[in-house]
């Protein structure tokens, strides 16, 4: 018998224990209630929901979504209903499943951050607050709290103060030492880290002479940006002592066993969602047969054991 379960808050009373290591990211899956007409989304270990601001948002110009070699260009400025709604309709619905959700939140401000935090407490249906400091397609907040270490520590510091809820921060790679806010988050109090979010890029449509994207820059996702992720997850993962749940271009169970064995507790399935809804359950499916084969018993026997 195999035993795929992790702990991702191990220090926190707690706990956010999940009956397997993948999880699928925000922004690529809705809120799961959509793919759960596609698949059956209790198999997953956990579905983190869209970013989610203290005001519904309406998201950035067209077009959105631009094809690149190996991966996308997404520039949908954290299109949602917003954290009323979300308390009001989702987790209603959550409430009623046995996979855990959890709530990317993004703010302008530390004060929205804060704000949104307080909101889901005591919300049946939500397991975690996944803290969204790396956005890059928004003017204001976002990422620009993930590029400073202070910045980054009073936004992690502010969730958790208003929270009883595991709290986990994902970080930009868009930043000169990851290892540095890590740490900074890590002291902060944070009960996980994912790395990474996408990276800074955009694209040129030569037959308009124009940026292909609305919003001229956006965030690059999928296989082109794994060994990027890759090794910001192998690195961060000698600095800090809590869970990392690895991210980025991850589209099938070698990859995450790559991203498991430089560190990561769990990983996360983004934009291979987008091509295909039982992308996650693939990659859990594989990393199940890969134990199998190897005889490995639990997660602990492949977990960091590319680091010794």
């Amino acid at each position: 018998m195999v035993d795929l379960s992790v702990q991702l808050a191990p220090a926190h009373p707690k706990g956010l224990r999940l009956v397997n290591p993948v999880i699928t990211a925000s922004g690529t899956f809705g809120y799961g209630i959509e793919y759960s007409e596609l698949i059956d989304v209790q198999m997953l270990g956990a579905i983190v929901c869209k970013g989610t601001t203290l005001k519904p948002r309406e998201g950035n110009p067209q077009p959105r979504l631009v094809e690149t070699a190996s991966g996308v260009l997404n520039s949908v400025g954290l299109e949602n209903v917003g954290i009323e709604a979300v308390i009001k309709e989702k987790a209603p619905v959550w409430a009623k499943w046995r996979v855990p959700v959890i709530v990317n939140i993004a703010g302008e401000t530390i004060d929205q951050y804060e704000e949104i935090a307080a909101r889901l407490e005591g919300v049946a249906g939500v397991s975690g607050i996944e803290v969204n400091i790396s956005c890059p397609n928004i003017a204001s907040g976002g990422m620009e709290f993930g590029t400073n270490p202070k910045a980054a520590t009073e936004v992690a510091a502010a969730v958790k103060a208003v929270s009883s809820l595991p709290v986990i921060v994902k970080l930009s790679p868009n930043v000169t030492d990851i290892g540095e806010i890590a740490l900074a988050v890590s002291e902060a109090g944070a009960d996980a880290i994912t790395l990474i979010n996408t990276v800074r890029g955009m694209a040129i449509d030569i037959n308009e002479r124009r940026p292909s994207l609305g919003n001229i820059a956006g965030g690059l996702s999928g296989p082109a940006i794994k060994p990027i992720a890759l090794y910001m997850v192998y690195k961060v993962a000698g600095i800090v002592d809590i869970p990392i749940i690895g991210c980025g271009g991850i589209s099938c169970a070698d990859d995450a066993l790559e991203f498991l064995m430089a560190g990561a507790s769990a990983v996360q399935v983004g934009t291979a969602n987008l091509t295909s809804p039982q992308a996650a359950l693939d990659v859990l499916d594989g990393i199940r047969q890969f134990m199998k084969r190897e005889n490995l018993k639990n997660m602990e026997a492949i977990v960091g054991k590319a680091r010794s």
